[in-house]
């Protein structure tokens, strides 16, 4: 898949982020992996992003991260495109995108470097080093230590032709409307906030025609009737689903910091498929929170 294909299956519909099951000993557990994107292939999704953030991909190891996508792209078989992650520094981040394309994905997620906070000139640097290393259509995440301004992400657009996608991690009102006025079009926007779907409607005027749905792990059905109403403007729909799911599921995420990925792995467990624990440092559900969001999905199936 060229760059600009990319870019153009990615804003046909709903984002899937799947969870990296792990075994109980916090090993990689491929066979759950496969047997999770072969039951969410069959709906319809317009990419599957593979070990990214809501996969733990920060906590996995260089290696696993190509096992992990090595599997994604062999079980998804074509049926939709597979995006590989790149972080770290920008020479971990090129090995790592060189060996997505090895591998066979469509196209990376460069997320943001850990810990080291630097300016617009060195992240338009970065990114750019990155973009020159593969010939993959590569989407940027924007957000923690690598907020771009609008002013930076035109200038990687024009620098870098297979750049193709914005992901927003920051939600910026002010900051996306600058975005979308300077580059318009020349990229695809998607949303990155957790639990996108409680930005999804505002953004959609912002030309954030997409997003990243974690909830689409464990309720594809209510994930893609929300989209649908989303991309239909219905608003009544839309704040009907938000406090009958979205905002109370959003009260139970709340109550720990990194519960946005760990409530998504209690949300695959609790309708019956395997997903693990997640790895330190992060944290499961309590009991009774995971008691909590099992009622909640029953009453949103």
């Amino acid at each position: 898949m060229t760059p600009t294909e990319l870019a153009a299956q990615l804003k046909t519909g709903l984002l899937s982020f799947p969870v990296t099951p792990f075994h109980d000993d916090l090993t990689f557990n491929e066979a759950a992996y496969r047997e999770h994107l072969s039951w969410l292939s069959q709906y319809d999704v317009a990419g599957l992003f593979a070990a990214g953030g809501t996969g733990e991909g920060f906590s996995l190891t260089p290696a696993e991260i190509d096992t992990v996508v090595r599997a994604a792209v062999s079980e998804v078989a074509g049926k939709v495109p597979v995006i590989a992650p790149a972080t770290g520094g920008t020479a971990a981040a090129i090995e790592q995108a060189r060996a997505a394309e090895a591998a066979g994905a469509d196209g990376l997620l460069l997320l943001p470097p850990y810990l080291t906070e630097a300016g617009q000139r060195g992240l338009v640097e970065h990114v750019s080093a990155v973009c020159r290393s593969t010939s993959l259509g590569i989407a940027v995440y924007s957000r923690a230590n690598a907020v771009l301004t609008d002013v930076a992400v035109a200038e990687l657009a024009d620098r870098n032709e297979n750049l193709v996608c914005l992901k927003d991690g920051v939600g910026n009102i002010e900051q996306m409307t600058r975005t979308y006025a300077r580059v318009g079009d020349r990229l695809t926007y998607i949303g990155g906030l957790p639990t996108a779907e409680t930005f999804a409607l505002p953004l959609l005027q912002l030309g954030v025609s997409t997003y990243s749905s974690a909830i689409f792990n464990f309720v594809p059905e209510f994930a893609l009737g929300f989209y649908a109403d989303v991309l239909a403007q219905d608003r009544d729909a839309v704040y009907r689903k938000l406090n009958d799911f979205v905002i109370p599921y959003l009260d139970i995420r709340d109550r720990a910091k990194g519960y946005a990925v760990s409530i998504v792995k209690a949300g695959v467990r609790a309708i019956g498929r395997d997903a693990g624990p997640v790895r330190p440092p992060l944290q499961d559900l309590t009991d009774d929170e995971f008691a909590q969001l099992t009622e909640l999905i029953g009453r949103a199936k």
